[in-house]
């Protein structure tokens, strides 16, 4: 019963940060923000940028419980606003808006660019560190020391595995770039928008119930 939970949370944590980092939308940017660099600092460029979004992700999921508890915020209120968060950059990517995970800065040069902008707020932005602070407030708020464990491997997985994806497709970027073309990429962010809403709209759902104990 406990791994079909945990399963579940892991599918859900996967789904939803999937589509909040939404791989390849950052495509452009990558490309863009290497221009003109070699094949082989392309590809360690897309890896520290992954692998430092990993890390953001990681930490937001460790200290969102710590910050909600010194600014005396209750689980379900974060879970509400960060429903809202998700909903509205999910109504961004519908209707073709600029969201908050999408950036324009860096300029391209000799500096790297993989923590800024490509880990944040490419990656892992606002939007993103919202979802993982939503799932670590489920975390707290689940029975027994091994079920909180289980669900926490459970995100920090899912988190990998979308960061992973998020490096496998920048490595592969101008392939993508060709393979999908500027409408398969406009397509595709907006089914990502749609099931961003939905997500969203779940989280808030849950949050409300918090206020409405049985």
């Amino acid at each position: 019963m406990e791994s079909a939970i945990t399963s579940s949370f892991f599918l859900g944590a996967l789904v939803s940060l999937v589509v909040i980092t939404n791989p390849l939308t950052k495509i452009p940017l990558f490309l863009s923000l290497t221009e003109g660099w070699s094949s082989g600092r392309r590809r360690s460029e897309a890896a520290h940028a992954a692998l430092d979004a990993f890390f953001i992700m990681v930490a937001s999921l460790v200290a969102g419980n710590l910050l909600l508890s010194f600014f005396g915020i209750s689980y379900g209120a974060m879970r509400i606003a960060g429903g809202f968060v998700v909903a509205v950059i999910g109504n961004q990517m519908l209707f073709g808006v600029k969201t908050p995970n999408d950036s324009e800065h860096g300029e391209k040069g000799s500096d790297g660019c993989a923590f800024f902008p490509l880990a944040m707020p490419g990656i892992a932005g606002p939007g993103t560190i919202a979802v993982v602070i939503g799932f670590s407030t489920q975390i707290a708020e689940a029975d027994g020391l091994q079920t909180k464990a289980a669900m926490f491997a459970a995100v920090t997985a899912a988190a990998a595995l979308s960061s992973f994806l998020t490096w496998a497709v920048m490595r592969g970027a101008d392939s993508c770039s060709k393979a999908l073309g500027p409408s398969g990429t406009r397509v595709l962010t907006k089914i990502m928008g749609f099931l961003l809403i939905s997500i969203g709209i779940q989280f808030v759902g849950s949050g409300i119930l918090t206020f409405f104990p049985k």
